[in-house]
């Protein structure tokens, strides 16, 4: 679903961020293959819940991320790992300054879909790659320095899209994970939800679109338990930390999505933190 949003992205004529790749992965898969990849393919255009408001939505985090990495990579981060990778391809289509190693961890099946399409287009990364077959619910450090990963050199983290489905025990190991891999001059950007959704977010258009356009029950997917305040203990570590709406980023870019009652994205919220000390 974020691949498409991507590839929709892609071609709009305001576009935030550019994702060639990510058109190839919703053809190659038998679920998504007739979903639109275009913006004249979306029924009903911008006003399509789905595609429209929610698409945007992945558009505008896509851009704040990819901005965020670049930042932290040129200011000497140079070691970037992408937690829940999935189908992104920012080690593919960003311009990453010399010397830079990308991890991406990941289910082995989720990397070995991706491999077959990135293979297919005969994608060149423009940093070093290196695919890290690991599940995030579980201990993943060994699998990620047995893979090259320095913990002594600074490194940008993003966790994107993951966070908000694990259990409240799974995002505290996660978060005690970097941070203990983590040395100073180290920059870490990730999604949550402060709460759950709102009662009356089932009937929102977003959901009960994305249902009935996908079959995806995406409140289904979120994990129910209170969460974390994973800001405050990274604060209480050493770390500075930035914690912003998805809207303010719509203000100032000037497109995205906007707070509408009973959305669930109201309660969404993207933390940026850097480490400080060592």
């Amino acid at each position: 679903m974020v691949a498409a949003a991507r590839a929709i992205e892609t071609y709009r004529d305001d576009s935030l961020a550019q994702d060639r790749f990510a058109e190839h992965f919703v053809r190659a898969a038998r679920a998504s293959a007739r979903w639109p990849v275009r913006p004249p393919e979306v029924p009903g255009g911008d006003a399509n819940p789905l595609w429209g408001r929610l698409g945007r939505y992945f558009g505008l985090r896509t851009r704040v991320l990819d901005d965020f990495a670049l930042r932290s990579a040129r200011a000497g981060a140079r070691q970037v790992v992408l937690l829940g990778a999935g189908l992104d391809t920012r080690a593919f289509r960003l311009d990453w300054p010399p010397g830079c190693a990308v991890f991406e961890i990941d289910r082995a099946e989720v990397l070995a879909f991706k491999h077959k399409v990135l293979d297919g287009l005969r994608a060149i990364p423009r940093a070093a790659r290196t695919p890290v077959a690991a599940d995030l619910s579980t201990d993943w450090s060994g699998a990620l320095t047995g893979a090259g990963f320095d913990p002594a050199a600074p490194t940008t983290w993003l966790a994107e899209g993951l966070l908000l489905y694990l259990p409240h025990a799974a995002e505290r190991r996660l978060v005690d994970t970097v941070d203990r891999l983590s040395t100073a001059g180290s920059a870490l950007a990730y999604e949550v939800k402060l709460a759950a959704p709102p009662p009356g977010a089932r009937d929102h258009p977003v959901y009960s679109s994305t249902e009935r356009q996908t079959g995806v029950d995406l409140l289904a997917l979120f994990d129910r338990d209170p969460r974390p305040d994973s800001a405050a203990t990274l604060a209480a570590r050493a770390w500075s930390t930035v914690v912003r709406t998805p809207f303010d980023y719509t203000r100032h870019y000037g497109r995205g999505p906007l707070p509408e009652p009973d959305d669930a994205l109201a309660t969404n919220r993207w933390i940026f933190a850097a480490r400080t000390t060592a």
